[in-house]
């Protein structure tokens, strides 16, 4: 109310001239009547004047841009101004916070691993992120106020749009490429609806390896089981002579075996997949390993093949042994068994530039087509199923190799061409390479350090 003391002024004062210029009037000319009329009018008009005057500047302010401050009057219009000015500036700031918060909601949702796409009531797009934009196969500033479906012409989602029942998600090709889509619709607003997108290439694939593998599994497994069931079966039906049943005996111990790898295979697997990641500081001699995995080739080999497979390397590797000798051995036992006899297999090493090494297993044999190899560390792949288990193989030997190496950040490299072997190299980070050298003086200087620190 702080404009009411100077509006009653205002007043007071148009009234006192009134007056005055009334009583002026009425002492010149002698008439009362004319004096008053002319004082009323006067203070009347003089307060209308000043209002009108005060609200043309208020209205020309109001009708610019409001850049520039209110016109800062006393009285009523002041007042009002103020307020008026007051109220807009705090509509401004409110409109610009808020779209502050948008942006930042749409940066949100742009930086979603997940696709987003609103739609009006007549299915016109008003915002879509780049993966929706990606999945669909759109283009995000373009095909804004655009009909989805004018754009996304598959008869699936069309149809799923039109029904209105999106209890269910929609499965679809994605747009761009390969791929399968997840597509949920969620309705929101005034007809408005809010797609969803998600990229399920990838959990189909491992949904399918997870199916093949099962299958893989009961394969190799029942086979086996139904030789051991069928020679149970005879040994428990027919009278065998002593011969006969000495060669049953055999085979079946052949089957059990061949289960028993079949199972340590797999176990293997289960225990590098789901164990922590090896420590940088448990050192293992390569020569050490080396000797080991000749031992067994040779007596696998049986002379069949030239074998060099003991290089002096001096070298010592960072991780965990069971898992380095696994990965190297299962190489020179492929090598082995897929080398035709006279062949040739050689375990070679050699240091890097950048100081990481690289340890290769050559051999001789058959070779393997250029189509097979990016799938070679599949589980239960075979090139030659038939071949493969004639030889002992469980299909799992190379996937025992990716895992070991990708768990000690190397790499399992191949190149092989048909009727000219095979070359199986593992690439060791220069982190997890140093000579044995290294490590004595290492150990030196440790224990020195440790005295010193003692004095």
């Amino acid at each position: 109310m702080t404009w009411l003391l100077p509006r009653l002024l205002q007043a007071l004062a148009a009234a006192l001239f009134g007056f005055l210029l009334g009583a002026a009037v009425r002492g010149t000319t002698g008439f009362e009547g004319l004096g008053l009329g002319v004082g009323v009018v006067t203070g009347v008009g003089l307060l209308l004047l000043l209002d009108a005057v005060r609200g043309h500047r208020l209205l020309s302010w109001l009708r610019g841009n409001q850049q520039d401050n209110a016109p800062r009057d006393t009285g009523l219009w002041g007042e009002l101004g103020y307020r008026v000015e007051r109220a807009m500036r705090d509509r401004d700031r409110a409109v610009a916070r808020g779209r502050v918060e948008l942006e930042q909601f749409l940066s949100a949702i742009e930086a979603s691993p997940n696709g987003v796409l609103m739609l009006d009531a007549q299915e016109h797009i008003l915002w879509c992120n780049r993966v929706a934009a990606d999945h669909f196969a759109l283009d995000p500033k373009r095909d804004l106020q655009q009909r989805i479906t004018n754009l996304v012409r598959a008869p699936a989602f069309v149809a799923y749009l039109q029904a209105g029942r999106f209890a269910e998600p929609l499965v679809l090709g994605n747009g761009r490429g390969p791929g399968t889509l997840s597509i949920i619709v969620r309705e929101y607003g005034e007809g408005q609806r809010l797609v969803l997108t998600l990229d399920i290439t990838e959990r189909l694939r491992s949904e399918a390896m997870r199916r093949d593998f099962v299958a893989n599994v009961s394969h190799e497994i029942r086979t086996p089981l139904t030789v051991l069931s069928g020679f149970i079966e005879t040994l428990h039906t027919l009278p065998l002579t002593a011969v006969e049943r000495d060669r049953v005996l055999v085979l079946m111990n052949q089957q059990t075996q061949r289960m028993q790898t079949l199972v340590a295979d797999l176990l293997t697997l289960a225990q590098l997949e789901g164990s922590p990641r090896p420590a940088p500081d448990r050192w293992v001699a390569l020569d050490g390993l080396l000797l080991r995995i000749a031992a067994d080739a040779e007596a696998l080999s049986a002379g069949r093949h030239p074998l060099r497979l003991k290089p002096e390397t001096g070298v010592e590797l960072a991780g965990v042994e069971s898992e380095l000798l696994s990965a190297i051995a299962n190489l020179v036992t492929n090598a082995v068994r897929y080398t035709p006899d006279g062949g040739e297999i050689e375990v070679a090493w050699r240091l890097l530039e950048d100081g990481s090494g690289e340890l290769t297993v050559i051999d001789t044999g058959r070779g393997i087509a250029r189509e097979h190899i990016p799938r070679l560390t599949e589980r239960f792949y075979r090139v030659d199923g038939s071949r493969s288990r004639e030889t002992g193989g469980t299909g799992l030997g190379l996937s025992i190799v990716k895992h070991v190496m990708q768990r000690h950040g190397g790499e399992l490299m191949i190149e092989s061409e048909v009727g000219k072997g095979s070359r199986f190299r593992l690439v060791f980070p220069a982190a997890r390479v140093r000579l044995a050298s290294d490590s004595v003086l290492g150990d030196e200087a440790a224990f020195s350090g440790a005295a010193l620190s003692d004095h």
